[in-house]
């Protein structure tokens, strides 16, 4: 099991975080089910951005991103070269370093 390092965010997790990872789970979920409400206004659908996340360590262990997530990522606040959308990165065999940018271009958060 993979260990993701959530560094802190400023409302989303203040401290930071270490969680451990299965293998094939989307960081998103990871985050959800680690009561870290990171937004994903589209359901995990890719069809928006809010779940963006850049990953600081482990990038080459998640797999390319399918077309549609690069089309998206591209919409993405603060988008950087190693970002993904956290509801289609899926997690490898390698531990993580994550951080979840302080904005969205979601003009309201949905709180789920």
């Amino acid at each position: 099991m993979a260990q993701i390092v959530i560094l802190p965010h400023p409302s989303l997790c203040p401290d930071g975080a270490v969680l451990q990872a299965p293998k094939g789970r989307s960081i998103c979920d990871v985050l959800l089910d680690n009561d870290i409400d990171i937004e994903h206004a589209c359901e995990k659908s890719c069809a928006c951005t809010t779940c963006h996340v850049v990953i600081r360590e482990g990038f080459a262990s998640l797999g390319e991103p399918a077309e549609k997530e690069e089309d998206l990522l591209d919409m993405a606040w603060g988008l950087e070269a190693t970002s993904r959308l956290s509801c289609q990165a899926l997690v490898g065999d390698e531990d993580l370093v994550v951080e979840i940018p302080k904005y969205t271009i979601n003009q309201v958060s949905e709180n789920h």
